[in-house]
This record gives structure tokens, C-alpha cells and sequence, in this order.
């Protein structure tokens, strides 16, 4: 399968999700300049982390007008799979593409430590490789990295099960100290309605070796593979 990488002026994370997905995993992988308006050619797509536009005004609020997104936003809705991380969470969230906002870290610090993540459904394109409560070691690196969403739209979250990730100690337990940012119910990760879009904080490119100290985001990335190419994801051509 064929991944396409988001670029967009202060992207940084570009190179890392390329090594994972291409130097890992071995699926074909291009990077896709934020100007281009054409993503026919790709069967999934990834928004990497970064300070995209320098994060003037807030994060990924200019992002959200690059011209790739609006071929992001057809690619999700012919159902092709769609991962922001970090950065990318933000760009999404701003493009209208996922509910509610990034805001600064609760503690006002920027944090780049080690995580864990709690898997709550293994049925999506991003966590057919997972099991359901499994903790995974994923690395987060953010200022702004606190989910918030009004109350009405968490509960319509929690219900509809589109929390898909949440921060959690090494054994899986939903604890106050195991979240690095303040986000609301522990969230790390969610999806869109139709689930083929997800917004997360952590790094899973930064957790695709053993020799960086975890491989659980080969989890991540390989679910898509997988559902790609065995027809759970529509191909968003």
C-alpha cells in the first residue's frame, strides 16, 4: 500500500513517520507538499507532528487552509484512513475533521517523556493489531497537547465509543498521574463517526524500534496496513 505524509512549512515529524511506515513496515511511502490538491493516489494518509505555519495564531489554525486538506477532508469522507499525531491531532481538529480543541498542557510545561496508552476497542483501522485494554508504550512531545471538549461532547465521545486511546500507567490502570497534559478523561486518541480518522498526541513513529525503547506504534501503523489491504478501510480513491 502507498502512505502519503503531510508537509507543511514547520513540519517535523515528516521523516520519522516515513522511517516507520517505509523503513519499518516496508509499505511505499511520499511526502505530500501542503500545496498539492490531489491525494487520488494514496490509500492512507498521515498529518505529522510538528509547528506547522509556526503555530501563529493557534496550532494548525493556518494549517487547516493549506489546500491538502481539503483533498484530506475527500479522502476521509470516500472512507480512506486518516492519522494526526500530534500536531496533526490539532491540524484536525482545527479542519473540522474531529471534535473539540487542543489547549496548553495543564501544568503550562512542554513535555516530551515516555506514556502509556490504553487500547479501548480493537475493532478499528487503527487497532485491529491491538488488544482491548492493552497498555502501549508511546512517547508524547507537546505543549498544547490537553484535549478539551465541552461536556455534551465528551459524554457523545464515551458513548459512542470513539475514545480509542487513553493515557494510562504500564499496567492499563486510568490513574490522575499517568496523564501528562490534563486532558479531559485521561484522552489521548479519538474518531471521527465513521472511524476512519483518528487525532492522537502521542508519537507512534517515535516507538517503531525496539532500539528506541518500545515498538508498540507498529501496532498503529500495521492495523492500517492491515485494513487496507485486506478491505476494512475503503481505499480513499
Amino acid at each position: 500500500m502507498r502512505f502519503g505524509i503531510l508537509v507543511f512549512p514547520g513540519t517535523w515529524s515528516d521523516t520519522d513517520c516515513h522511517h516507520a511506515v517505509n523503513g519499518v513496515l516496508g509499505q511505499d511511502a511520499d511526502y505530500v507538499w501542503h500545496k498539492d490538491s490531489d491525494l487520488s493516489g494514496y490509500d492512507a494518509i498521515i498529518v505529522p507532528g510538528g509547528f506547522s505555519y509556526g503555530d501563529y495564531l493557534r496550532a494548525g489554525a493556518i494549517a487547516r487552509f493549506s489546500p491538502v486538506m481539503d483533498a484530506a477532508r475527500e479522502f476521509a469522507q470516500a472512507g480512506g484512513p486518516v492519522i494526526g499525531i500530534c500536531n496533526g491531532f490539532q491540524i484536525l481538529c482545527e479542519a473540522g475533521m474531529l471534535p473539540g480543541a487542543l489547549r496548553r498542557n495543564g501544568h503550562l510545561e512542554y513535555r516530551c517523556q515516555w506514556t502509556h496508552l490504553r487500547v479501548e476497542r480493537d475493532d478499528t483501522p487503527f487497532t485491529t493489531q491491538c488488544r482491548t485494554d492493552q497498555p502501549l508504550a508511546v512517547p508524547v512531545s507537546h505543549g498544547e497537547g490537553s484535549y478539551y471538549a465541552d461536556p455534551a461532547t465528551v459524554a457523545q465521545l464515551e458513548a459512542s465509543g470513539r475514545v480509542l486511546f487513553r493515557y494510562c500507567e504500564p499496567d492499563g490502570r486510568v490513574t490522575n498521574a499517568a496523564n501528562p497534559n490534563g486532558s479531559v478523561a485521561n484522552i489521548a486518541g479519538i474518531v471521527n463517526e465513521s472511524g476512519n480518522v483518528l487525532g492522537m498526541m502521542p508519537h507512534p513513529e517515535r516507538s517503531c524500534e525496539q532500539l528506541l525503547g518500545s515498538d508498540d506504534g507498529n501496532l498503529i501503523f500495521g492495523s492500517m496496513v492491515d485494513a487496507v489491504t485486506t478491505g476494512q478501510a475503503r481505499r480513499g480513491r
